[in-house]
């Protein structure tokens, strides 16, 4: 009887220790200013996001600094859409860490061919469009790709007199994360509004929204209220603003917008990072 009971004991106590290790599981958060962000898993994956690293809002790019040589890792690139202010440093991360790229068939095949993108590292597993979702980093995320009412092109370098500057970038859109074991998070690109920003919300319910607000070229701030609230947005964090003078220079009509509507609101600063235990932002001062 009493092998039996020590026995127990020690299941419990590996049970407990188990669920305890389960539930402490962390995803960070991290903003470099503009639309970038690298969002690392539980298990240590990292995705980076629209990585314009060398953005103006970007302390780390500052004072003759490398952003990218900061940067040990990258697991997936995912991008948007093909404006140099998304686009940005992926071609210099993916050479440098070997990251996969993650976004529509068209900008990646054009990325490839023309700013030197490695194709070995895409492919039909990580190349989609929208209304796909595809599972990536071994099972730990699902990506859904999001309609984006925008525009898409990609700068060619060192375009002659008689060649186009821009060649086609294939259909903007946004991207849903729902990573395991952590929150499902929702990137806008750089959509216009639109009304069935409201299936976003009835399919995933985001944890956090991380919205343009910038106006000119997306949302000005009150349309971007509109979508968080239709998305049914459980944190929007504003980003795409303050980093070129036409831009949304002041988040607080956001803010203010969100406050009608009971909508939580973040502003995070370049290079902050946010930690996610389970779906839960740790603190929310």
């Amino acid at each position: 009887m009493k092998l039996k009971t020590v026995f127990a004991t020690a299941m419990l106590v590996v049970s407990a220790s188990a669920w305890s290790t389960a539930s402490a599981q962390e995803t960070t958060l991290k903003w470099y200013g503009h639309a970038a962000y690298a969002l690392t898993t539980p298990s240590g994956k990292v995705l980076m996001i629209d990585p314009w690293l060398k953005n103006p809002l970007n302390s780390e790019a500052k004072d003759g600094k490398d952003p990218v040589s900061a940067i040990p890792k990258v697991d997936y690139i995912l991008i948007t859409h093909g404006h140099f202010d998304h686009v940005g440093e992926a071609v210099e991360l993916a050479k440098k860490t070997g990251a996969k790229l993650v976004t529509n068939f068209e900008l990646g095949t054009n990325m490839a061919k023309v700013l030197g993108y490695p194709k070995e590292q895409m492919g039909f597993e990580t190349l989609m469009n929208i209304g796909g979702e595809i599972t990536i980093a071994d099972g730990e995320v699902k990506v859904a790709m999001i309609p984006a009412i925008h525009s898409s092109s990609i700068q060619v370098p060192n375009s002659g007199p008689k060649s186009p500057d821009l060649i086609f970038g294939g259909t903007p859109a946004g991207f849903v994360l729902s990573v395991k074991n952590g929150p499902v998070v929702y990137h806008s690109g750089d959509t216009a509004y639109y009304s069935d920003m409201a299936l976003i919300g009835e399919q995933y319910a985001p944890d956090v929204a991380l919205i343009n607000i910038g106006g000119h070229f997306g949302m000005e701030p009150a349309m971007a209220a509109k979508a968080a609230a239709a998305t049914k947005a459980k944190l929007a964090i504003p980003q795409h603003y303050a980093t070129f003078p036409v831009l949304t220079q002041d988040p607080n009509t956001f803010k203010a917008a969100l406050a009608e509507k009971g909508i939580p609101y973040r502003q995070m600063r370049p290079t902050e990072t946010l930690t996610f235990t389970g779906k839960q932002l740790k603190s929310l001062p």
